[in-house]
C-alpha cells in the first residue's frame, strides 16, 4: 500500500511501484471528492497528459473515475504542455484540473499534478483538502469507475482542440507576427516531450528559420533526465553553432520550463534567465511591477526591483507557493532555479512556450547578439552566477537521513563560507532545508526535494570561480550522507 503525499508540484513515483493504476484512481477519486464538499463537481475536469509511458491510459484512468462520481472532464486528443492544462482550467471554468506528468523526473516515473481554476497551481490548502479526502477510504479500497466508452455515451466526456484559443492567448501577450517576420535561426530542443512541433506551428511560415531537435514520442527521453540542463542538452548545444543558429531555446518534458543557449552554444542557467525574463518586461514592455522569486531562485529579482522601483517577494520552493503569490501581489513575473517561470497578464503558472516567445521577444527588441544580451543584463544587475549539485538517495531511509542532517545543519550551522562571514541563515519555511547568506550577497542553500530522494546543494555567487568554492563547501557540509546512491552530480552548468 502507499501513503500518497503531494510534493512541491504534485505527486510524482516510479512506474509500476508505486505509481500504479489504482494509486492513479486514488488521487482522481480524492479530486472528486474535493470538488463534491467544494459544491464545485458540477463544473468538471480538465484532464491532460504528456509524452511519458502509458501517460494516456493513466489519464483515462482518471477520466473513468471521475465519470463514476458523474463529474465531466474535458479532454484534449493528444499529449500538451501542462501549462495548456492549467490554462482551460481557467478557461473552461472547470472546478480542478489533473495533468498526467512527472515533468523533468527520470523516464522510469510519472506524475500527478493538480491544477486550481485561477489557471495556476493548486495551493497548499487545496492540496492538503485533497490529500484528506484520501483518508476518509482504505487504501486497498478500489475506487469505482465508469468505463470510458460508456462516459462518452453518457456526456461525460468532453474532446476539445487546444490549440487555436491556447495560440490566441499567446498572440495576445507577445507579438508573434513580429517573431516570424525576423530572417534569423533559432534551434529548438524539446526533448522528445510534448512541447515538441509547438514552436514550429506558432512561428513557421515567416522569414524566420526554425528547427526542432528530438520531435518524436520517446518515453525513455533519450537516456537523459528530460530537464533542460546540462549534460542533458548538450547535443543541443553543440548544435547551435555548427547549425549558424542565433539563439537556442529548449523545454523540460511538459514544456512548462525553459533553457537558453547563445549563438556561441553557451548555456544560460536558469538563474540567469529569470534575470532576463525580468528585465524584459520592466525594460521592453515597460511592465513596472512585482516579482516572486523563490529561494533557490537568483537575487536579481530583487535587484531589478530596486532599479526599478518596485518589489520583489521570496516564497518557498513550488508553484504552490509562487502563483498564490502571483495573484496575492500583482507580480508581473514569478520564477523559480528549475526554469519555470509564470507571468502576471498570462497565468500564474510556469510557461516554457510564453518565456520562449519573450525570450526571443528581447533578444530581437536589444538588436544584439544573444551573448551581448547577457552581458548587458550582468552589467545592470549582476555580476550572478550559479550552479547546483546534486546527491541521490534510495528511497528506502531516506526520510531518516532527511532528518539527521536537517538537525545537524541547525545545531552546527556554519558561520563562514569561503573565508567570507555568514551574515544571514534561516530555516526554509517549507522545513526542508537552510538558506545561508553572505556578507557580499551570494549564498547557499542545502535542501532536501520534495518530489525526489535527493538533497540539492544551491550556489548563487558573484563569480564561476566563487561558485565552486562554495559548492565545495556546501558538499562538506553536507558530508556525502549515509545513504547517498550515486555520489554528487552536477545538475548545471553556467
Amino acid at each position: 500500500m502507499t501513503k500518497i503525499k503531494f510534493g512541491t508540484d504534485g505527486w510524482r513515483a516510479a512506474i509500476a511501484e508505486e505509481y500504479t493504476f489504482h494509486n492513479v484512481r486514488r488521487c482522481a477519486r480524492a479530486v472528486a471528492d474535493y470538488l463534491t464538499d467544494e459544491g464545485s463537481a458540477d463544473r468538471g475536469v480538465v484532464v491532460c497528459h504528456d509524452r511519458r509511458f502509458a501517460s494516456e491510459h493513466f489519464a483515462q484512468a482518471c477520466v473513468e473515475v471521475l465519470a463514476a462520481h458523474g463529474i465531466r472532464s474535458f479532454v484534449p486528443p493528444e499529449a500538451v504542455p501542462t501549462q495548456v492544462g492549467s490554462f482551460f482550467t481557467r478557461e473552461l471554468g472547470a472546478g480542478a484540473g489533473i495533468v498526467i506528468t512527472a515533468s523533468h523526473n527520470p523516464w522510469t516515473d510519472n506524475g500527478f499534478k493538480v491544477k486550481a481554476d485561477s489557471g495556476g497551481a493548486a495551493a497548499p490548502e487545496m492540496l492538503n483538502a485533497i490529500e484528506a479526502t484520501m483518508d476518509r477510504h482504505p487504501e486497498e479500497e478500489v475506487p469505482p469507475r465508469r468505463e470510458y466508452a460508456d462516459a462518452v455515451s453518457a456526456g461525460l466526456v468532453e474532446r476539445f482542440d487546444p490549440y487555436p484559443r491556447f495560440r490566441e492567448q499567446l498572440a495576445s501577450i507577445v507579438d508573434i507576427e513580429k517573431l516570424r517576420a525576423a530572417d534569423r535561426r533559432v534551434l529548438v530542443e524539446p526533448l522528445y516531450g510534448s512541447g515538441a512541433g509547438w514552436f514550429t506551428r506558432l512561428l513557421d511560415g515567416g522569414r524566420m528559420s526554425l528547427r526542432e531537435l528530438h520531435t518524436e514520442r520517446n518515453p525513455y527521453f533519450g537516456g537523459v533526465n528530460p530537464e533542460p540542463i546540462r549534460p542533458n542538452i548538450d547535443a543541443w548545444l553543440e548544435e547551435i553553432p555548427r547549425w549558424r543558429a542565433d539563439i537556442g531555446i529548449a523545454f523540460d518534458g511538459d514544456a512548462d520550463r525553459v533553457g537558453m543557449a547563445t549563438e556561441a552554444g553557451v548555456f544560460v542557467n536558469q538563474l540567469q534567465v529569470y534575470g532576463l525574463l525580468y528585465w524584459y518586461l520592466l525594460d521592453v514592455r515597460g511592465q513596472i511591477g512585482p516579482a516572486v522569486y523563490t529561494v533557490t531562485s537568483t537575487s536579481m529579482a530583487k535587484r531589478l526591483a530596486e532599479i526599478y522601483g518596485t518589489q520583489a517577494y521570496e516564497t518557498g520552493v513550488g508553484f504552490k507557493y509562487v502563483g498564490p503569490k502571483m495573484i496575492e501581489t500583482g507580480a508581473v513575473i514569478g520564477g523559480e532555479e528549475s526554469g519555470g517561470f509564470g507571468f502576471g497578464m498570462h497565468i500564474p503558472e510556469r510557461d516554457g512556450l510564453a518565456s520562449g516567445l519573450f525570450l526571443l521577444d528581447l533578444w530581437l527588441s536589444k538588436q544584439k547578439q544573444a551573448s551581448e544580451v547577457l552581458a548587458q543584463l550582468q552589467a545592470l544587475a549582476g555580476p550572478s552566477y550559479y550552479d547546483r549539485i546534486d546527491i541521490r538517495f534510495a528511497r528506502a531511509g531516506y526520510d531518516g537521513v532527511k532528518a539527521e542532517m536537517l538537525s545537524r545543519l541547525e545545531h552546527e550551522a556554519p558561520t563562514e563560507l569561503s573565508g567570507r562571514s555568514v551574515v544571514e541563515r534561516f530555516k526554509l519555511e517549507t522545513n526542508d532545508g537552510f538558506k545561508f547568506y553572505r556578507d557580499d550577497g551570494s549564498w547557499l542553500l542545502i535542501r532536501f526535494s520534495g518530489t525526489e530522494a535527493l538533497l540539492r546543494i544551491y550556489v548563487e555567487a558573484r563569480s564561476p570561480e566563487d561558485v565552486e568554492a562554495l559548492l565545495a563547501q556546501g558538499r562538506r557540509i553536507a558530508a556525502e550522507p549515509v545513504g547517498a546512491t550515486a555520489g554528487t552530480v552536477r545538475a548545471n552548468s553556467a
